[in-house]
Order: C-alpha cells, then structure tokens, then sequence
C-alpha cells in the first residue's frame, strides 16, 4: 500500500471542496467548439484532413509553422484546438477523432464568382494529412442578384432550401468547383450574427461528415465480391455434406475454416469504417433536422437530396455489415455439423475397432485354449514317461513291478492332475486381471 504522501493532492473546487481531475476538462469541452459570431459578407474556407494513421505530430508541425511564419507560439502538444489571426481573417484548427479541420473565415470578395485571396492554404502551408473535405462557404445578404448567384451552381443537383424559420437561404450543388472546394451559398434575411454562425458551421459540418460517411461505400464495394464467393462456396460445401457417400469431412472442415478466416479477416479490417459511417451518418441526419428546413418551391432540398444519395450507401454498408454477421453465424454453425459428423464417424471407427479386437480376443482365447489342451497332453506325456523309467528301474531292482502295467494305471491320474494344475493356473490369473481392472 503506498504512503499517503505519495498520493496525488486532490484538486480543489467550488467552495474548497476537493473535486475530480477531470472536471475541468469534461466542463470545458461543452465550450470547445463554439460557433463563430458572423455577419455578411464572409467567406468561410474548411479544409478537412484524415490525419489518424500520420497521427498528431503532422497536426501540429504545420500549425506551428504557420504560428512562427506570425511570429506566435504553436499550441500544446495535447490541444485539441487552436486559432490564430491570418490576413485579415481567423484561422481555427480542431482535432478529430480521425481528422483534423483547418478552417479560416473572412471578409467575402466583392462577388461571389470571385477567387478568394489571403488565406493561410497557399505554397507555404504544408497538409498534415490526405485532404478528404474542401469547403467554401459565402454567407451573403440576400439582395436582388439572388437569381444570379444561383445560376453559378449546377442546376441538374441545385439544392436551394430556406433555413433557420425563414430566416435564411441556403444553396449548394454539391460539386467542386475549379478550386477543387465546394461551393455552398448562404442568404442572410435577419440571422444576427449569432445564429449565421451557427448555421454556417452545421451546412459545413453537414458536407464534412457527409463526406467522410461514404469513405464506409469504396469498402463495402471491394468486400461484396469476397463475401459472395464465401456463400457460394459454403453453399458448394454444405451441398456436398448432403451427399451421405462424401466421406471427406476432414477436409470439408478445413475448407470451412479456411472460408471463416477469409471473412474474419474482413470483417475485423471494415469494423472500424462501418462504424464511422453510421456515426457520420447519424450527424449528418442530426444537423439535417436542426436547420429546419422548408422547401422552395421548384428547388430540390438538402434533406431530399441527401436521402436519395447518401442514403443507398448507407444501407449498402449496413448490407454488407449484415452480411458478414450473418454469413459468419452460419460458418460457424456449419462447421459445428461437420463437427458433429466427424465425432459420429470416429464413434462408428471406434466401434468396430473395439469389434475387431473382441473378434482378436476371442480367436487367442480359442488358440489359447487349444495350446492349453496340447500342454496338458504333452505334459502328461512327459510325466507319465518318467513313471515308465521309474517302474523299469524297480523292476530291474526285483520288485514284482510290470513297467507295462503300471505305465498304463498312471496315465488317467495323471492326465486328471495336470489338467487340475492348469486349470488353477488360469484362474489366479484370471482373479489378478479382474482385480487391476477394478
């Protein structure tokens, strides 16, 4: 037991209470994320990088460049977010649990058409990671030149919704313009800056987690031909169990375990992807529903589009996960019949293995018994010839002895006694087996 000295000092709270080390942290991170207080015109650029395999270090080695190109310090090595001023703007970083965000809000050009200037994302900004999520979002009054602005957007995936109770439009096709970025368009008709900020961040959360959900599609689709060729050839082995003349069940085990291990194995690499993409999935939903959407008539929205979209691919992971989970309970209860056969064929191996050796045992116990018979003849023969020597020595003594006569009277006794000895012999032996085997 270690010294009370040795323990930590508790952390004091409220009123000088001693409260938990993690307190702070669990009450900061309701405030980690804060949204933004904006007002029109601003240009919002969002870079997203999957960072989880490089790990943080790529995270922070660019930020801290950044920082000491502005003659600041870098952030911690444990932060999860940071921000610096940058030409005429605000960069903000956030660590995900597998990516990172850099994002950076300013003054908006004068047109919407017009290439954003001054932000942080040039030649001397180093990527921390593969960029999955670019985003350009303008957050505009709404004016009469409404019209014109959306017909920079792909009309064939225009989708144009009100927001917010009506208080705001926003429009985006979905596509990446020249830049590579997607383009999403928000009208201001009396947010407060406030609730623009709010809603800026959920459209970009919304594009950002949509991306990163379909990452689960390109997996699904490289395991679907892998999984059907594991259900024809369980099909193929269980047709040939059906077969009572297939007597190969050893190697239909291995083949069996052989198919398990193939889907084990994918299985074990997709978990992690299938379960981020419902999470994104479900964010996705979520910030769908705090928008408040309403339809514009003659406009497709955010949420129909989505549906039709994001939602097959969803359902084609989750097909797949089902499938997996499925194929691999009917592996398992497959092999647990090949199992159960093959235990059955050795019973039955077994069984006339024993029988084989009752039939070997009975034929030495024959044999047995009629060596025995030939050991009492012999025996008696031998015996009753030492009876024949001793009669003729007492005759050629001049005892009134036949040799002849006296051979023949010892033969039935003798036969008896030797057949009594051997009898006895057995029977102990027979008496000490059963007792071992007791």
């Amino acid at each position: 037991m270690k010294d009370e000295a040795d323990q930590p000092a508790p952390h004091r709270g409220p009123l000088g209470m001693p409260s938990h080390p993690l307190r702070a942290a669990v009450l900061g991170e309701v405030h980690s994320r804060p949204f933004q207080l904006t007002t029109p015109p601003r240009v919002i650029l969002q870079l997203a990088f999957l960072t989880e395999k490089p790990g943080a270090g790529a995270d922070l080695e660019s930020l801290a460049a950044l920082s000491q190109s502005r003659g600041l310090s870098g952030p911690d090595a444990d932060a999860r977010h940071h921000s610096l001023d940058w030409g005429g703007g605000r960069l903000r970083w956030e660590r995900h649990t597998e990516f990172s965000t850099w994002t950076w809000d300013a003054p908006a050009p004068p047109a919407f058409a017009d290439t954003v200037t001054g932000h942080p994302f040039g030649a001397g900004f180093t990527a921390p990671g593969l960029l999955i999520s670019a985003i350009r979002l303008d957050l505009r009054p709404d004016n009469d030149s409404t019209d014109e602005v959306l017909s920079a957007f792909d009309p064939a995936s225009l989708c144009y919704s009100q927001m917010d109770g009506g208080l705001a439009g926003a429009a985006t096709d979905f596509r990446q313009d020249g830049d590579g970025l997607t383009r999403i368009l928000v009208l201001d008709r009396g947010l407060g800056p406030a609730r623009a900020g709010a809603l800026s961040q959920r459209l970009i959360e919304i594009e950002t987690y949509r991306t990163l959900a379909l990452l689960g599609l390109p997996e699904a689709q490289r395991l679907g031909p892998g999984i059907r060729r594991i259900e024809d050839e369980m099909a193929a082995i269980t047709a040939e169990m059906r077969d009572e003349k297939s007597s190969d069940s050893e190697h239909l085990l291995a083949e069996l375990i052989a198919l398990a291990a193939d889907l084990e194995a994918g299985a074990a690499a997709s978990l992690y992807r299938f379960g981020a993409s419902r999470a994104y999935d479900e964010i996705v939903t979520q910030r769908i529903n705090i928008i408040s959407e309403q339809p514009i008539p003659g406009h497709e929205t955010w949420s129909g589009f989505l549906k039709r979209r994001l939602g097959p691919a969803m359902r084609t992971c989750r097909a797949v996960e089902d499938r997996q989970t499925g194929l691999s309970g009917k592996l398992a209860r497959t092999a647990n019949l090949l199992r159960t056969r093959i235990d059955v064929e050795l019973e039955r191996q077994n069984r006339d293995l024993l029988q084989s050796m009752n039939r070997r045992a009975r034929l030495q116990l024959r044999l047995q018994q009629t060596v025995e018979g030939l050991s009492i003849a012999a025996v008696s023969y031998y015996v009753v010839g030492l009876i024949n020597y001793l009669a003729k020595g007492l005759a050629e003594a001049g005892l009134p002895v036949d040799p002849t006569v006296a051979t023949a009277l010892a033969v039935p006794p003798v036969v008896l006694a030797i057949w009594w000895i051997v009898r006895r012999i057995r029977r102990v032996h027979a008496a000490r087996d059963a007792n071992k085997i007791t």
